[in-house]
């Protein structure tokens, strides 16, 4: 047994009860197609704007969600820095290509420096070294709000070993998650330590961390993902987030190794965005994430005891399979009920 499955190995009930409720409310989750685009669409381009802001702001910056919204419709914002834009503007664009096809995009060796290159493509003072591992040592720093460094939280790998260490990491990432003999959260959660432990990269590596946690989040199919903003969580418990790298890198690769604090608190965030996202499937929200058809369906369900899907069809006027279909994620919802089966199905509202 390696030193990264000896780790995860030894996982408190705890964390584990965290696991399960994130699992549980993934289970929940109607997304993609079966929902209005619009509405998904417009969840969508709020948490880009969201996730932009405060992915930077733990680095930093001083850009509000107004000024970033305000900077994506082409406005100019004069009062803050250059580097803070064109930072801003990096992360907008490279997490909106993740959102769009992260089914398309490999999770690889190249593909981290890749996107590494695509953050910074903006940014003018990091043109020598972006895609490219470090040269020089550097540290993870904690900022205040006013964008200064308060202290250092941790120091990481020496930049000759920077190279070996990443492939090694990317590689036994990918590996852990074909096996399927780790569950993939804690997969997640020990690249995650271990890549900001590295630091492989002169600048952008938290930032870079945030996006490879939206991709992998993605890939192992917790598709709710684009919906909630994970940036904004950490921002608003940033104290936490430090004091869990500090903790977890402190006994990292020493005899008392273990990562549990901080796998407990990338867990809580990632429970926090499941609970939100299921907010967002509630009674008060319903009509805006169905689509016409579906709501058609829904509304007819509102004003009879119950119905079949042929008589729902015909009065509601859709088509039987998208009938089928709205009922289905209907259920998944929890607002209707089955009643019976075969051709005495019923369905009536909760």
């Amino acid at each position: 047994m390696d030193r990264r499955e000896k780790r995860l190995s030894n996982i408190p009930q705890s964390i584990w009860s965290i696991i399960n409720q994130i699992d549980h409310l993934k289970g929940q989750w109607v997304g993609g197609a079966k929902l209005n685009p619009q509405a998904l669409g417009r969840l969508k381009r709020s948490v880009l704007i969201t996730s932009s802001g405060a992915s930077t702001r733990i680095e930093g910056s001083r850009l509000s969600d107004e000024d970033v919204e305000k900077m994506m419709r082409g406005l100019v914002i004069k009062k803050f820095a250059d580097r803070d834009q064109q930072e801003v503007q990096g992360y907008f664009e490279l997490l909106e290509n993740i959102f769009h096809s992260w089914k398309h995009i490999p999770f690889t060796e190249s593909t981290v420096k890749h996107l590494h290159k695509e953050l910074l493509k903006f940014v003018s003072k990091d043109e020598r070294h972006r895609g490219d591992y470090k040269k020089s040592e550097n540290s993870v720093e904690m900022f205040d709000e006013n964008g200064k460094s308060i202290g250092v939280v941790f120091e990481t790998t020496p930049a000759y070993l920077t190279p070996k260490q990443t492939q090694e990491l990317v590689e036994w990432t990918i590996d852990a998650l074909k096996q399927e003999k780790i569950h993939p959260l804690l997969i997640i959660g020990n690249f995650l330590i271990e890549f900001l432990a590295i630091h492989p990269f002169q600048d952008g590596n938290g930032r870079l961390s945030r996006i490879l946690t939206n991709l992998l989040m993605l890939k192992i199919g917790y598709e709710y993902v684009p919906y909630v903003s994970h940036e904004k969580l950490v921002e608003d418990n940033k104290a936490d987030y430090y004091i869990a790298l500090r903790k977890s890198q402190a006994v990292m690769k020493t005899e008392r190794d273990n990562i549990n604090s901080w796998l407990e608190f990338f867990l809580k965030i990632s429970l926090e965005q499941a609970r939100l996202a299921i907010e967002l499937l509630s009674k008060e929200n319903i009509e805006k994430i169905l689509s016409p058809k579906q709501l058609a369906v829904w509304h007819y369900l509102e004003t009879v005891s119950e119905a079949t899907p042929g008589e729902i069809a015909k009065v509601a006027g859709v088509a039987r399979p998208t009938v089928s279909q709205a009922l289905d994620v209907l259920l998944r919802l929890k607002k209707i009920e089955r009643i019976g089966q075969g051709r005495t199905t019923r369905y009536k509202k909760v």
